[in-house]
């Protein structure tokens, strides 16, 4: 069951999905806590990472030094793709993804700069370039996540991944979507079986995995060697330990409520108020505190005091009310 990328052994075959303004250090931390087998930064562009802008250096810490934790770069670029992989290994990077998945239209559309994530699976020469450019540059393993092609008439994304297991990539994560639907309708985890038949390497399935269930079915439909979680670990940092437990079995931990959910949530703020400064902290804490309020089942008054609070403080006092004094209607999702 345990992945192994050279000498990193994954453990347990559920990872955490780059998220761009979500898997921060902060939170990879937090998953990274609870046990994910793999956790992976936001999307940082190759040439701002080169060029030393502080926002893609920040995106990209925690894969320094940590071996279940991998820099996620994007760009169109080879020169720069290559540069800053070399960059990011040099700093203590352990593993290295390339970003071939992002929908989002800043990132696929334009030229230069430009035209990458998703839009590279229309350019098979393009995307060669780009792969041979990181995977020459590094001695450490590179990893490629990628969605099911362009568009319903794209049919080469198993080309892309054929061509990127000859080229030296160790692992492949496949989002169950393509780029046209973004993230509408339901991830078609049969049409990842097609990327199974073409590559050797060890098979990621990703889209619309939010529990040991939903993980199961997609592993099955798909011939995945594991899963990676995205929206699903919103509000739930814990959920891939849930997750990892019921593929292999084991009976899940309790759900955290009350005053220990009180005490992940209180923990994961300080973080970005340390690691943002308490002002952009404050603001950046505000969608995480959303979803943990939500998954807990907090009321509409108190989930809304608590995100229109802007002193730290205060914040944490009405956390505590409304996840200790009664406010929780249903305690946290599964």
């Amino acid at each position: 069951m345990p992945i192994q990328l050279g000498d990193i052994t994954l453990d347990p075959p559920v990872f955490l999905a780059p998220m761009a303004g979500i898997t921060d250090l902060p939170y990879r931390k937090l998953v990274a806590s609870f046990g994910a087998g793999l956790v992976v930064s936001e999307m940082v562009a190759s040439q701002d990472m080169v060029n030393a802008k502080p926002a893609a250096r920040a995106k990209a810490e925690l894969g320094f030094g940590i071996a279940a934790s991998a820099v996620q770069l994007a760009g169109r670029n080879p020169h720069w793709m290559g540069e800053a992989a070399r960059m990011a290994e040099a700093e203590g990077a352990r593993i290295i993804d390339i970003n071939m998945g992002c929908p989002a239209k800043k990132v696929t559309s334009g030229s230069g700069a430009g035209a990458c994530g998703a839009a590279l699976l229309r350019d098979l020469s393009h995307a060669r370039a780009v792969l041979e450019a990181v995977t020459c540059a590094v001695s450490v393993p590179v990893t490629l996540k990628m969605r099911l092609g362009w568009d319903d008439a794209c049919e080469n994304a198993p080309q892309v991944a054929r061509m990127a297991q000859d080229l030296g990539i160790a692992m492949l994560t496949v989002h169950g979507r393509t780029r046209a639907q973004f993230y509408k309708g339901h991830a078609n985890w049969q049409a990842i079986r097609a990327f199974r038949e073409v590559v050797d390497i060890p098979l990621i399935a990703n889209g619309d995995i939010v529990d040991a269930q939903s993980a199961t079915r997609a592993m099955a439909q798909s011939g995945a060697n594991g899963v990676m979680v995205g929206r699903g670990a919103q509000g739930r940092p814990w959920v891939l330990r849930d997750i990892a437990a019921g593929l292999s079995g084991q009976t899940r931990a309790d759900t955290p409520k009350g005053a220990a959910l009180f005490q992940i949530i209180a923990r994961h703020y300080e973080d970005m108020l340390s690691f943002y400064g308490k002002t952009l902290g404050a603001k950046v804490a505000r969608k995480h505190l959303g979803w943990y309020l939500d998954a807990a089942g907090v009321g509409d008054a108190p989930r809304r005091a608590v995100l229109t609070t802007d002193d730290p403080e205060q914040v944490l006092r009405l956390l505590r009310a409304a996840l200790t004094d009664g406010h929780a209607q249903t305690g946290c999702a599964a």
